[in-house]
């Protein structure tokens, strides 16, 4: 499927015309057309990806995986991780038998939140 397509497919879904859409997103009303035969924007692209819930590389036809997440995404998850580790440090509450938070723990604490926090976004992007 190309990306005129796969934005008809989205769209049909949602019970939704491509020229509401279009509308929506305030794009002239027959740019989804044009993409028959052109190349579409980065930045047009990108607000069709944030109105689905999809990445570009979904509605570009590269993945099939609609929850893959933007860079962007990862950078917010991340940016989470690190206020909640840092909420956790700032409260010396959290200890492991007694004994303070090594680098090593807050680390190994780190990758579980990333991977906990992205697929939990993702689970959120495939109720969509």
């Amino acid at each position: 499927m190309n990306t005129f397509e796969i934005i008809k497919k989205l769209a049909s879904k949602r019970n939704k015309s491509l020229q509401q859409v279009a509308e929506d997103l305030n794009f002239s009303k027959n740019l989804f057309y044009r993409w028959k035969t052109s190349d579409p924007k980065a930045k047009d692209l990108e607000k069709v990806a944030d109105y689905f819930h999809v990445s570009i590389d979904y509605l570009m036809g590269r993945t099939d995986d609609k929850a893959s997440l933007s860079p962007r995404k990862f950078e917010d998850i991340g940016q989470m991780a690190d206020r909640m580790i840092n909420g956790l440090e700032s409260e010396n509450s959290v200890n492991f038998y007694g004994e303070p938070m090594s680098d090593e723990d807050k680390a190994s604490l780190k990758t579980a939140l990333l991977v906990a926090l992205e697929m939990n976004k993702k689970r959120s992007k495939q109720k969509d």
